[in-house]
């Protein structure tokens, strides 16, 4: 089909902004979609708001016909040119993008952008933030209004990171253009607009989230069910993480495995299963205050779920595994899924040395001791030894 569809970018300054070709692709429209802040600043006769909850049915009734849709700044970044463009034809749209929020930004305050963490947290928790919070780290972040930006300044320094300077920007690229700084633990400006975005100076003394794999255990809220740091690592190493990739965390205990695995790429996926209620729910707070909050979380027995998740790419089994389990898994994950299983006692040592036998792959047995006090010196600590069974399917 010949091209159609014009997704139009514009900024606050409207059209006064728009590029020639954008001006000609409205003219030529026989109707324009877009919301009703966009809609207010053109002329056109046919001009038609986004239905609520938004769809983009209207616009695909008009398949064929002249047709525009306005969108802010990019379209393709929080915009409705994505999803326009996953139900067209590449020969059926054209887009004619403006200046995003985040270029604006940058050109504001001189930041360079490749080296600037840009966030639309503008539907998306303040918790996202936090793998990224460092002294020096520079980020623009979209929000949703001004209580969002005291909410903001809040959570950071709940952080520790109070005295990280915020650039509060307001309806950039437009004649209410307005910027103003200010410390996050002493932000006291109340009237600020809803179309928002801050940039910030990341300053204070708060803990820094480390990027390997293996963090910390007090990181996480456990009553001592929890993959220990040492193992945990070397369960993610063996799980491989990659990007796009889905995770199956069963018996997730805390959720330190499943929020690893997520926090090593934004486009990870993980459902992790815990039987305890109690523990699923620790799971989710954690989860959502390390910036995972993306895991999805199922709780009950893993035999009774396994058939409603998305196939896997890797599985993880803490612990609680037995035969009927793992038959169970074997029968289902697809070729070249990743497949980790940790053992401590001496019956499921030798059922995972038994699959071993079985199917191959690696098996790793896993020694550990701690230097502690013992009398007035020192001595060392065994902890139990874990045997981590590994294969590809």
């Amino acid at each position: 089909m010949a091209e159609w569809l014009s997704i139009i970018g514009i900024g606050e300054d409207g059209p006064d902004g728009l590029s020639a070709a954008s001006r000609h692709a409205l003219r030529s429209a026989a109707a324009v979609f877009g919301g009703p802040r966009h809609l207010a600043m053109i002329d056109h006769p046919d001009r038609r708001p986004w239905p609520v909850p938004f769809s983009i049915a209207p616009v695909l009734a008009l398949r064929g016909q002249p047709v525009a849709v306005l969108a802010s700044g990019d379209p393709f970044w929080h915009g409705a040119g994505g999803t326009l463009a996953a139900a067209l034809a590449p020969g059926e749209w054209r887009a004619f993008p403006a200046p995003s929020v985040f270029s604006l930004a940058a050109a504001r305050i001189g930041w360079r952008i490749e080296d600037t963490l840009c966030l639309g947290l503008h539907a998306a928790p303040l918790a996202g933030l936090r793998p990224h919070l460092a002294p020096g780290r520079r980020a623009i972040l979209t929000l949703r209004d001004g209580a969002a930006v005291a909410e903001l300044a809040r959570w950071l320094a709940a952080e520790g990171f109070g005295d990280s300077a915020l650039a509060v920007m307001e309806h950039l690229g437009g004649a209410r253009e307005r910027i103003r700084h200010a410390r996050a633990e002493a932000l006291d400006l109340a009237d600020i607009g809803a179309l928002v975005a801050v940039a910030v100076t990341v300053q204070g003394a708060g803990r820094i989230m480390p990027h390997a794999s293996g963090l910390a255990d007090d990181w996480f809220d456990h009553d001592g069910q929890i993959t220990k740091r040492p193992v945990r690592a070397l369960a993610l190493s063996a799980l491989a993480p990659r990007p796009g990739e889905m995770l199956w965390d069963i018996g997730a205990g805390s959720g330190s495995v499943g929020i690893e695995w997520l926090l090593a790429d934004p486009s990870c996926r993980a459902v992790a299963i815990e039987r305890d209620v109690a523990r699923a729910e620790r799971a989710r707070g954690n989860a959502d205050r390390l910036g995972a909050g993306r895991l999805a979380i199922r709780a009950g027995e893993a035999l009774d779920l396994l058939d409603g998740l998305p196939p896997p790419d890797a599985v993880f089994v803490g612990g609680g595994g037995d035969d009927a389990l793992l038959a169970a898994l074997w029968g289902r994950l697809p070729a070249g899924c990743r497949l980790v299983a940790h053992a401590v006692t001496l019956e499921t040592e030798a059922l995972l040395a038994a699959w071993h036998h079985a199917q191959g792959g690696s098996l790793l047995r896993i020694e550990l001791s701690e230097a502690a006090p013992l009398g007035r010196r020192r001595g060392w600590k065994a902890s139990y030894p874990v045997v981590q069974w590994s294969v590809t399917r």
